[in-house]
């Protein structure tokens, strides 16, 4: 998986938690729950959703490392590179 592919799955799981934003006009630095204005229950949907379709796990020590689109897109390359045989 890429980082193309990577980026379209967070914009369409972003998509479904606030429908009302435009999850692909974020800029890579820009904090994904203060732009969206994603509450804390949304924002830990959207994580177990990620878990879900990426076949990941993101424990919560990991949160703070994953609140800009551009360290959420590195640390799922990282953690789907780790799960490669």
């Amino acid at each position: 998986m890429n980082e193309e592919e990577i980026k379209n799955i967070i914009f369409q799981l972003l998509k479904k938690i606030a429908p009302d934003t435009e999850p692909s006009e974020l800029k890579p630095d820009e904090n994904i729950r203060e732009v969206l204005n994603i509450d804390s229950f949304d924002s830990l949907q959207f994580i177990v959703s990620l878990n879900e379709k990426l076949g990941i796990e993101i424990p919560e020590e990991d949160y703070g490392k994953i609140s800009t689109l551009k360290s959420l897109i590195n640390y799922l390359l990282e953690k789907l590179k780790s799960q490669l045989p």
